[in-house]
């Protein structure tokens, strides 16, 4: 275990490295820092005299070697914009992309799972079918749109009346669908303090109902992909030779399914779920522009426009750690539910 938490430590570095490098090269094709700090009447003398203050003019070695001397303090530098450290404006929007994600993570993980094993049991029933189609829709939708539907539906409301209304049923969901401003689709409402930058939408029912658009709209951009991935790791351990044995010998087929079955149909499943949970990280950026969410994929947007290239640099390093931590958490998990797995990489 420590051989192997020794040797991902290593592989961390050099991926921060590759990342640090990468970040910090792109940094001259995204903009002007200076033309969006002064104003467009400011003589060139002065603008020179600032760009010579804030060392843009130096050479890329002295840049980046002078950046990464401050990163392993965790010093990325001053936002251009908000004059203030860098990371203090990431930590301040943190808190907001990694509710919206776990809040996504949660709904994919209680829906895909019973989706995900029922449509591998009986294939052939009409809720299956209905699951996979609905499933292929859902890869074939972006995520925008897919959020301006849901704002469409169920914040702004719609006129006409998609059920039977001479139905009990059919009158109620008419009803919540023609509804004029029933759920929040903007901003974050208001969260309550936790401690220091960290305020949440979990300790509140209204907290809750303005994350529930944005994390469904988040949500469906894994959701099929796990659905169809539980479902074809299940039928494929299904065929295998343990589950007929275990047939043979009369044990329930409830307790083959969910004890056997699935806890082998869970291994694969937990390598991609670590990767895309960090993609979901980046996908934030386009729900929390439709949303509005102030979280850091808003903020990294708005550092785009204004070219604020710390604050650019920092956004990446930071997800780029956040998906290289989820990965090595995910490689221990892996470890776990399967004993025969070596995490040295030496044979059993």
């Amino acid at each position: 275990m420590i051989a192997f938490l020794i040797k991902r430590l290593f592989h961390a570095l050099l991926v921060m490295f590759v990342i640090s490098v990468i970040a910090f090269a792109i940094q001259d094709n995204l903009g002007d820092p200076i033309q969006q700090m002064v104003g467009q009447s400011v003589p060139e003398s002065e603008r020179e005299a600032l760009r010579e203050q804030l060392g843009l003019n130096d050479p890329f070695p002295v840049q980046y070697l002078r950046f990464a001397s401050n990163a392993l303090h965790f010093d990325f530098g001053y936002s251009y914009v908000f004059n203030e450290p860098t990371t203090e404006v990431v930590l301040r929007h943190l808190p907001a992309t990694l509710e919206l994600v776990f809040a996504a993570s949660i709904l994919i993980i209680v829906l895909s799972v019973p989706i995900g094993v029922y449509s591998a049991i009986r294939p052939r029933a009409w809720l299956s079918r209905f699951f996979m189609g609905v499933s292929i829709i859902g890869i074939s939708i972006p995520v925008f749109l897919t959020a301006i539907v849901l704002i469409q539906i169920f914040a702004i409301g719609v006129s006409w009346s998609p059920f039977p209304a001479d139905t009990g049923w059919g009158a109620t969901l008419n009803g919540i669908l023609s509804t004029d401003g029933g759920m929040p689709a903007y901003g974050r409402g208001n969260p309550t303090h936790v401690f220091g930058t960290w305020y949440t939408n979990f300790s509140s029912l209204d907290g809750l109902i303005y994350l529930v658009l944005p994390a469904i709209s988040l949500a469906s951009i894994m959701l099929p992909l796990f659905i169809r991935l539980i479902r074809a790791e299940m039928q494929e351990v299904l065929q295998s030779e343990y589950i007929k044995f275990a047939r043979a010998k009369g044990i329930p087929m409830r307790r083959i399914y969910f004890l056997h079955a699935l806890k082998n149909t869970m291994l694969p499943v937990i390598t991609v779920g670590g990767v895309q949970i960090g993609t979901l990280v980046a996908y934030t950026i386009l729900t929390e522009t439709v949303f509005q969410w102030p979280g850091m994929g808003l903020m990294f947007l708005d550092a785009i426009q204004r070219s604020d290239i710390p604050l650019i640099v920092t956004y990446l390093m930071i997800v780029g750690l956040i998906f290289v931590i989820t990965n090595t958490i995910v490689d221990l998990i892996y470890g776990l539910v399967n004993p025969t797995v070596k995490l040295t990489g030496k044979p059993a």
